[in-house]
């Protein structure tokens, strides 16, 4: 009988790991249980799989289909029968070039094209061969009519850029003029440009290649992916006609985003007398046209570059007398058979431009009565009589009581006490540079040469036509930001006057990035007036949305020739606006929700190259931005991305900042240009930008520098002086942290004697050629010190002929300020 024997598995048997049941469950196992059932997460969700080629390739076609209709819609908007004629420009960049005589080569290009002038500088052209209409516009140009051309470019789809060969042959292809126009075109953003080059005829044929290569090689500078064109000949007008019929137009989204109208014919109707007189006497506005860009509400606000915000009365559509086929007898136009639109006042927008605060809604506090008798002892000011040695009391009574203003009448005035002392400082050690006379000594009493009889009546003249006030401010001005960059925000303590007191509204802070701010906290009245968005960018999505989709019967579609309405225009305000020039065409604007309201807008500006001489803040500024005009003086802080921004006490040459000032809305993009008033009324560009935002909330602080010495140096404590000059000032401010220039930190430990000495405890032993500094910053805000430019600003002729941007009409007004809440604008 055999023995039965189990087989045991020895050390080098291999073994397998057991299945996991129920920790996981495969693929095929979860759809046995799910039965057939889809979840709705899963069918919902967008499935993440590699597609395959065939589906990659149908994707791509489908985008480009997408984007080929597109372009063909955006094509077939403009320039066709029954759409918007091409709205071009013609600009001379030479003195030497008559655009007319371009005008007559566009004209006779085509025998069967029509062309019907309506002025001298509007024409329209249809041409059958291209079955396209054209429209051309020649701005007036010259001396101080350069923002005429911009307002002009703002509104046209491409600009024609007039050379000629006969400047070719020497170096000014492009005039001072000329350039300074097209420098501002290009920042405020140009047109689809075309080059052209006339006069070619005139020309050696040997140095005809040559001289269209220096032409060439000039434009390259400024536009170099354009090419100069010839026009001279008949087929080159026709070549330039197919090209603005047929290439590719540039986007201005500022232009885009809005409705607008070049008008062509307009018409002053004055309003039927009241019984009861107004105050202003009125009338309506015809302006005729045609609309571009976005469809146009008849109950939406239109803004006339020059003239103001005003509302629409109704709009009517008469027949387009420049249409490519005309009319058989009773045949009526599609025009004639639209319906006039009027304005509904239920759904009108509202002209109000400021918020109404209520005085009651802020913290009240009743004042005791003491508290009164001083704040009218405070307020009371002093009357000045100033009588001549000798005068009688009778005599003395026939001359006016003289009011001497109040120091602190504005809260901002004590607030910028270190800026006034640091430039009346640099003012007056000019006086010694600026405007010295013939015959006085030097410093080294050595006698002035004599000149002669000739030399000496040149010298007076050219003395006469210079500002000596002038020359010594602007000096000032630089001296002050020459120091100012050298030691940035440095102050020196008053010695005559505590610092606690000089300093009440400074605090200290322990880190500028890290440490908070209420930006609630202690707002002007200013703020009240205002408007704010919860979210801005929320908003200017959704309006721009809406502006591109609005439909119904109160809104007039792109490319209609329409007759535009404007009611309650002020009869003396159209008056001086025609005697400017203007009266024969202007522009209208639709504008979009909310933007005739105030709020705080914020722009990033930067110098332009030929700008030398700093800006100080709140200086008076022309400012561009986009449709608007105004006048404003802003306060500049740099362009950081902390919820604090420093303040900037001047916008120098090469700097990027950020400009604050109060506005009406605007939704960018939008370009800005600013202008700054020369001394004899000319207007220079010195910065340019875009719009960011519109935030109240942007805190600007001030920073002001006290520096202290070392006196006696240890380990790691040192006696500071002339930082304070009594302990007072030493204890109140003990709590804030100090700096030094080598970078060691520190802080106050206890004052030292009676003049200010006080010792301090750092992290490092001080160097003895290290200063100690103290940071104190304060919130500033902006003045409200808008301005409106209508009329015009550049256009009215003063004496000699020159412009003057004096002839603006404040529509703001400075206010006082105190503690109030920010009116908050709900979606």
């Amino acid at each position: 009988m055999a023995i039965e024997t189990i087989h045991r598995p020895g050390a080098l048997k291999q073994t397998n790991k057991t299945h996991k049941h129920g920790k996981h469950a495969s693929k095929r196992e979860l759809e046995r249980v799910a039965k057939g059932k889809v979840n709705l997460k899963t069918l919902t969700r967008r499935p993440n799989r590699q597609q395959s080629r065939d589906e990659r390739r149908q994707q791509a076609n489908q985008l480009r289909k997408n984007k080929r209709q597109e372009a063909i819609a955006l094509k077939r908007a403009i320039g066709g029968a029954l759409t918007a004629p091409f709205l071009t420009c013609v600009l001379p960049l030479n003195d030497m070039i008559d655009p007319n005589s371009a005008m007559a080569i566009l004209e006779g290009c085509d025998p069967e094209a029509t062309v019907m002038k309506v002025s001298d500088r509007v024409r329209y052209m249809n041409v059958p061969r291209f079955r396209q209409r054209f429209s051309f516009v020649i701005p007036e140009t010259g001396h101080g009519r350069e923002l005429n051309v911009l307002d002009a470019l703002k509104v046209c789809d491409s600009v024609i850029l007039l050379l000629t060969a006969v400047a070719g042959e020497t170096d000014e292809v492009i005039d001072k003029a000329g350039a300074k126009v097209l420098n501002m075109a290009l920042t405020q953003g140009l047109p689809t440009p075309m080059v052209c080059l006339m006069d070619m005829e005139s020309i050696n044929p040997k140095k005809r290649s040559q001289v269209k290569t220096n032409i060439q090689k000039a434009v390259s500078t400024v536009l170099p992916d354009e090419k100069v064109m010839q026009l001279d000949k008949l087929t080159d007008a026709l070549n330039l006609l197919r090209r603005i019929g047929g290439q590719k137009r540039k986007v201005t989204h500022n232009r885009c985003n809005r409705p607008h109208m070049l008008g062509e014919r307009v018409e002053y109707v004055p309003s039927a007398p009241e019984p009861v007189q107004s105050e202003r006497p009125t009338g309506t506005l015809k302006v005729t046209g045609f609309v571009r860009g976005v469809p146009l509400s008849v109950n939406q606000l239109v803004h006339i570059p020059g003239l103001g915000e005003f509302q629409l009365e109704s709009v009517a559509f008469p027949t387009d007398p420049y249409r490519m086929r005309k009319l058989e007898d009773g045949e009526m136009s599609s025009e004639e058979q639209k319906p006039p639109l009027v304005a509904d006042p239920d759904q009108q927008t509202s002209l109000q431009r400021e918020n109404v605060p209520d005085a009651m809604d802020a913290e009240q506090t009743w004042p005791t009565e003491d508290e009164i008798a001083a704040s009218r002892a405070e307020n009371q000011k002093k009357l000045i009589k100033r009588v001549p040695k000798g005068m009688s009391d009778y005599q003395a009574s026939w001359i006016p009581d003289i009011e001497e203003q109040d120091e602190d009448e504005d809260d901002d005035d004590d607030d910028d006490d270190d800026d006034d002392e640091q430039y009346m400082s640099c003012e007056s050690d000019t006086e010694s540079k600026v405007g010295g006379k013939d015959g006085e000594t030097d410093d080294d009493g050595q006698q002035f040469d004599e000149i002669s009889v000739s030399e000496e009546i040149s010298a007076d003249r050219y003395d006469k036509e210079m500002d000596l006030e002038e020359e010594r401010s602007t000096l000032a001005k630089i001296q002050a930001a020459k120091v100012d960059e050298i030691f940035p925000d440095e102050i020196d303590t008053p010695a005559d006057r505590p610092a606690r007191e000089r300093f009440i509204k400074y605090r200290g802070l322990e880190s500028f990035r890290t440490s908070p701010w209420d930006v609630k906290e202690n707002l002007p009245f200013d703020y009240a007036r205002i408007y704010q968005f919860q979210n801005f960018d929320h908003t200017k999505r959704r309006i721009l949305r809406e502006a591109q989709q609005k439909e119904g019967d109160d809104v007039v579609m792109p490319g209609w020739y329409a007759r535009l309405h404007v009611k309650n225009v002020p009869q003396d305000l159209w008056t001086a606006f025609t005697s400017a020039g203007n009266g024969e065409r202007l522009i209208v604007y639709g504008m979009l929700p909310h933007e005739q309201q105030m709020s705080v807008m914020n722009v990033c500006l930067k110098r332009t190259q030929n700008s030398t001489i700093p800006i100080q803040s709140k200086e008076r500024l022309i400012v561009q931005c986009g449709y608007r005009r105004f006048i404003v003086n802003p306060i500049y802080s740099q362009h950081t991305n902390g919820d604090k921004h420093k303040y900037e006490r001047f916008f120098r040459p090469g700097m990027a900042v950020v400009a604050t000032f109060f506005a009406p809305i605007q939704f960018p993009p939008a370009p800005i240009l600013c202008f700054r008033e020369n001394p004899d009324t000319s207007l220079s560009m010195v910065a340019s930008g875009s719009l960011l935002a519109c935030n109240p909330d942007r805190v600007v602080l001030k920073r002001v520098v006290l520096s202290g010495h070392p006196y006696k140096i240890n380990r790691k404590s040192a006696t500071i002086r002339y930082m304070f000059f009594n302990p007072d000032d030493v204890a109140y401010f003990k709590p804030c942290k100090l700096r030094t220039k080598l970078g060691r930190v520190g802080h106050i430990r206890e004052s030292l004697g009676t003049h200010g000495h006080m010792k301090c405890v750092f992290d490092a032993q001080l160097k003895s050629h290290d200063t100690v500094l103290l940071y104190l910053y304060k919130r500033v805000f902006p003045k409200w010190t808008y301005e409106d430019c209508v009329v015009s600003c550049r256009d009215v002729e003063g004496e000699g002929g020159e412009s003057s941007a004096s002839s603006a009409v404040p529509k703001g007004e400075r206010s006082v300020t105190f503690n109030a809440k920010v009116e908050m604008m709900q979606e």
